[in-house]
């Protein structure tokens, strides 16, 4: 089998498994509990939550656990917005948002909020001019992806960080799913970031959303006492353990695995410009992340000729709706290249080995099928 669609979901390392069996044998407590057990618990929730934050440069205080980045995203969104509404009621965001970001802004829509797309540049980049142009008093909420999930397109959150600044009652809010564990970031540019452990071969189902601590929001879900007042639930101890251990595994040797990752998706960059294929990606988009549109094939189909030799890669993001991609559209403005675009996303497992798999598989199937039109 061949593996490209990293950014879809990563497979669970061992030792992470092995970290949430022994918390799952080891602390059966629950951790609200007064007893020796639930104290017990506690203690290894909030010795986890330490080194998530020591490890992401953040306070233990400030780490809400979820069920991954959708929930954390929603909780973001949702909760700046309900609770600051008195403030105003403009929101601003791009076309090359995730669609748990899309869904609760038209949710939001119809409680008499406003979003605002801003503009991108020729290079799917935000228009640093146009959302100086958009901010005003009555923005509260700014919230843009720091790596967009299809084009891997890396936005300049520093640039957008400071003209945000500027507005005191705004927040800036940026999904971080496809930055956190594949490069190092600097949280101190954003007021809120998601994050979830399957991108970076952690468990599927716990996620986090990171919070600055003098920031209130409204919780989305509500009742009964947990690790924090903004989401509610017992608290998931064994997967809390195994997502600091994701984490922790995720920047060890980091800069050899950076490294390793730039080789590969240089090789793979050479091997596809000599296809009849349109490379969407480019220099702004992260190494992981490879996007490429097919020539009169649809994607959907050579999906299905490259999993016939066991190759998996996405057509577009896992959790997207609609037959083209909205963000290769926003990049690239042409509705054909849109329609027939793919993803590979490596990383630092992938080999030169199975990217000729890969070529050899893609090269086939384009003649092939190609042939048929």
């Amino acid at each position: 089998m061949v593996y490209l669609d990293y950014s879809a979901t990563t497979p669970v390392d061992d030792r992470v498994i092995e970290s949430y069996s022994a918390a799952c044998k080891r602390f059966i407590g629950n951790p609200n509990s007064l007893h020796k057990l639930g104290l017990e618990a506690k203690e290894v929730i909030d010795a986890s939550t330490k080194q998530i934050a020591d490890i992401l440069g953040v306070k233990p205080s400030e780490i809400i656990y979820t069920s991954g980045a959708s929930e954390a995203n929603n909780t973001a969104i949702k909760g700046i917005c309900l609770k600051y509404q008195n403030r105003g009621k403009r929101i601003i965001t791009t076309e090359l948002e995730h669609s748990s970001i899309i869904a609760p802004l038209n949710y939001l829509v119809t409680l008499g909020f406003d979003v605002d797309f801003v503009k991108l540049d020729d290079k799917g980049r935000v228009d640093l001019k146009n959302l100086e142009e958009l901010m005003d008093d009555d923005v509260i909420l700014v919230t843009i992806a720091s790596v967009n999930s299809e084009v891997g397109i890396k936005q300049p959150l520093e640039e957008i960080s400071k003209i945000v600044r500027k507005y005191k009652k705004c927040f800036f809010h940026s999904d971080m799913t496809q930055s956190i564990g594949k490069e190092k970031v600097d949280l101190s540019l954003v007021d809120l970031a998601s994050l979830s452990a399957q991108k970076f071969f952690g468990m599927k189902g716990i996620g986090a959303l990171i919070k600055k601590e003098n920031i209130v929001i409204e919780p989305l879900i509500h009742g009964g006492k947990s690790t924090t007042i903004y989401r509610s639930g017992t608290p998931q101890l064994p997967l809390i353990v195994s997502l600091a251990k994701a984490i922790r595994l995720a920047y060890d040797d980091f800069d050899d695995k950076q490294n390793h990752i730039k080789e590969i998706h240089d090789y793979l960059i050479d091997k596809l410009s000599k296809l009849d294929v349109d490379i969407n990606s480019n220099e702004y988009s992260i190494n992981q992340i490879v996007n490429f549109s097919l020539r009169g094939i649809k994607s959907e189909t050579m999906l299905h000729a490259l999993e016939k030799d066991d190759i998996y890669i996405s057509t577009q993001t896992a959790c997207s709706t609609g037959n083209y991609s909205m963000a290769v559209f926003a990049v690239t403005k042409d509705e054909k290249r849109s329609s027939t675009s793919m993803r590979v996303s490596i990383n630092y497992l992938t080999t030169k080995e199975e990217i000729d798999l890969f070529i050899d598989s893609l090269s086939k199937n384009i003649k092939k099928l190609g042939d048929l039109r």
